[in-house]
């Protein structure tokens, strides 16, 4: 039987990288967005149909816990329970902490962290009883090292590998992993937006000299997601061309 996935954020620049690569190893593979994306998730998966690959959409608010637990309820109603999660919805909202307003900090918290929460907790007792479970969460490089103008989102990203670690150990004896997969910058259509001056700056820093490709990203979460990583767990993947190594 196909194992199922579910990937927040799915229709995103590295979401649908993600889901296509999980689709071609085999997966039944869902896609999340939000609520407002409705239009955009249709196109969406025509493109995926017109590529070959048969993928579902499903909106949820990932930042409301009830949407998050409607969601995986239909899910499971339509393909079954949750074997894979990987949680990749995320915002910027970025400012100088001086000039950071209260609801730039909520809004990343509640996108880039408490969903990471409001999904998992749907899926976590399932996938303990049914003794298999893989859940994958898409931090940042900037979650390890810091980044100017991004306290909300950096402090966001190394909270969930401390989730990740904590869960990781609670899951070990039952055949459910738990891991991290920390992305550099990658070329996606927000990236390849920038003025080439920003962008080229940004790439004279990276040793490898380039961005990375979103296929790049989910190559370390097809590998996470697949039988053959079954002893790795609360691991932190760094696939950011050397940009931080630790």
């Amino acid at each position: 039987m196909a194992r199922i996935a579910l990937v927040t954020g799915g229709i995103g620049g590295i979401g649908t990288s993600i889901c296509a690569r999980l689709a071609k190893d085999g997966c039944t593979v869902v896609a999340n967005h939000h609520p407002a994306e409705s239009t955009a998730a249709e196109s969406w998966k025509n493109e995926r149909e017109a590529e070959g690959l048969s993928i579902d959409t499903i909106a949820a608010d990932v930042s409301s816990f009830d949407d998050s637990a409607r969601m995986i309820k239909e899910i499971a109603e339509t393909h079954g329970p949750v074997d894979i999660l990987v949680n990749c919805a995320g915002i910027t909202r970025d400012k100088t902490f001086k000039k950071m307003e209260l609801a730039q900090w909520e809004a990343v918290m509640r996108v880039n962290l408490d969903s990471v929460f409001n999904v998992t907790r749907q899926v976590w007792e399932g996938m303990l009883e049914r003794g298999y479970g893989r859940i994958i969460n898409i931090s940042s490089v900037n979650g390890q090292r810091g980044q100017f103008g991004q306290a909300n989102y950096s402090a966001a990203k190394a909270g969930m590998h401390g989730f990740t670690m904590a869960l990781a150990q609670e899951g070990a004896s039952k055949g459910v992993t738990v891991n991290t997969v920390s992305p550099g910058y990658v070329e996606t259509a927000m990236t390849l937006a920038m003025d080439d001056g920003v962008r080229n700056a940004i790439i004279s820093g990276i040793p490898m000299r380039r961005m990375a490709q979103p296929e790049e990203i989910a190559a370390a979460i097809a590998f996470l997601a697949s039988d053959d990583s079954g002893y790795m767990t609360g691991a932190n993947l760094p696939v950011n061309g050397g940009l931080f190594m630790h």
